[in-house]
């Protein structure tokens, strides 16, 4: 409750200054949906009244060019260029949602679907070739239990959920199949974001959730959504509890936005049914200059402080000791954003940083392809083993139509263990991502390469270089 205090004091001291030019939109201006498109919407309709496009985590298109009376298509392409400065020899990046490879071009993802809306019933499906669709399915270890591969069956989507609209106050939409989670403000799609690179609040927090939402929209400026879902990103359950969450937002002005995300119930270790899962994800986003005429045409920021922990199962949230560790996660990030001349050109300045002990939400290294189920003896996950990490980045631009962003970003980010590929890179000499190596001990008898070990280090310096379509 007392990140929400703190939240709401600075919306409020925040809201006297915040800048309004911008903020009446036209009737027919459009509401951005979850997925990024924007339909035709009477100014009634929840947050119809103002534009939205500049939020983080939310696209800046205002319109799409593939819209019919039941079908809005979408497309999306991301492809980018990732200079590690570390040239790593195997070209693996590690501990990051995106992009998983060095020194290449390299398509992130390739996008195709779109939204479905005929007399109430809604729909939308997306897909997700490229490296996506196996860098997201590899963070989900719930494809281990129980029979049929989840992994490979979800593989190719990112979202896929259909439902029914009832024009009931502001509107009420029940839907169920998987759906963007929020969760750590950052979207799913680089497109949508201000940086490329999410710091950890974001990369390590649940990307998508499998199970059914309510969406109640009691007014224009609120919206409040319950969660029933297999788990923290999970395509299936860990063990028999399902999990369940809320998200509230709340946006009184067009200059305002406020998110809550609350997750609780779930059970999210493998084989520890009795350890409970906690987490508030809170942030808040301002635009706090905006003239359309200036060089400088508009200016904002976004603050996200997430608070969580896991207890029970030999772990506790905090005041442990060496028997019962601490397992929780604390952090935070902050990103302020300027647009210039007529919003051609964009400038992105934050990072963040998080506290981790037991390492439950920290990605996996993929060390001679290891993923969150096999683990790896090189980067463990044991109750007490800490991790405290922060970063900065730097971001620049280039916006030439609504629909194409040109980006170039520098990240810094630092770790107190070594987490980041260093030259020697992760995968042992002789083997490659097709090998079982990351259920072995590397080094030890009867290994691949005996004296092996792989090359982390504790700071990643990187130029990344996108391209970024969305229609």
């Amino acid at each position: 409750m007392s990140v929400r205090i703190v939240l709401f004091a600075a919306l409020i001291a925040a809201s006297a200054r915040a800048a309004e030019p911008a903020d009446v939109a036209p009737l027919d201006a459009g509401v951005p949906t979850d997925g990024g498109t924007v339909a035709e919407a009477p100014a009634s309709d929840p947050f119809a009244f103002a534009d939205f496009t500049w939020l983080n985590g939310n696209p800046r298109t205002s319109e799409s060019p593939i819209d019919t009376k039941y079908f809005t298509g979408e497309f999306r392409v991301d492809t980018s260029y990732i200079d590690d400065l570390s040239h790593p020899i195997d070209h693996t990046l590690g501990g990051t949602s995106e992009s998983g490879r060095t020194d290449e071009f390299q398509v992130q993802m390739l996008g195709i679907g779109g939204d479905f809306h005929y007399k109430g019933m809604i729909g939308r499906f997306m897909t997700q070739f490229g490296m996506y669709s196996t860098m997201t399915p590899r963070n989900d270890a719930s494809p281990t239990i129980g029979q049929w591969s989840l992994s490979d069956a979800y593989r190719y989507v990112s979202e896929a959920y259909g439902g029914y609209h009832f024009d009931v106050m502001h509107g009420i939409n029940i839907e169920a199949g998987i759906f963007m989670s929020y969760v750590g403000l950052f979207s799913y799609y680089s497109f949508d974001n201000w940086a490329y690179q999410p710091s950890y609040v974001s990369s390590n927090t649940p990307w998508f959730f499998n199970g059914m939402r309510i969406q109640f929209f009691p007014t224009e400026t609120l919206k409040i959504e319950p969660w029933l879902i297999n788990g923290w990103q999970s395509y299936g359950k860990f063990n028999n509890r399902p999990g369940l969450g809320m998200q509230i937002m709340w946006r009184p002005t067009g200059s305002i936005s406020v998110v809550s995300n609350s997750y609780a119930y779930g059970t999210d270790a493998v084989g520890q049914p009795s350890r409970n899962r906690w987490h508030s994800d809170d942030s808040l986003q301002i635009k706090y200059y905006d003239d359309p005429a200036k060089f400088l045409t508009k200016m904002a920021f976004s603050l996200t402080i997430d608070l969580g922990c896991e207890n029970g199962g030999g772990v506790v949230c905090a005041g442990g000791n060496s028997s019962r560790p601490d397992q929780y996660f604390a952090g935070f990030m902050l990103y302020d954003r300027l647009w210039f001349f007529h919003d051609l050109f964009g400038v992105t300045v934050g990072g963040g940083a998080i506290s981790n002990p037991g390492r439950y939400l920290v990605l996996m290294p993929p060390i001679n392809g290891a993923t969150a189920a096999t683990g790896t003896p090189y980067f463990t996950e044991n109750p007490g083993d800490k991790f405290l990490a922060w970063d900065g980045t730097l971001t620049l631009d280039w916006m030439p139509v609504q629909f194409v962003t040109f980006r170039a970003e520098y990240n810094h980010r630092a770790a107190s263990v070594p987490y980041f590929s260093g030259h020697g890179g992760m995968t042992p000499p002789g083997a490659s991502n097709t090998t079982t190596g990351s259920s072995m001990t590397v080094g030890g008898p009867g290994s691949l390469v005996p004296g092996w070990s792989p090359d982390l280090r504790t700071t990643e310096d990187r130029f990344n270089l996108s391209l970024l379509v969305k229609l």
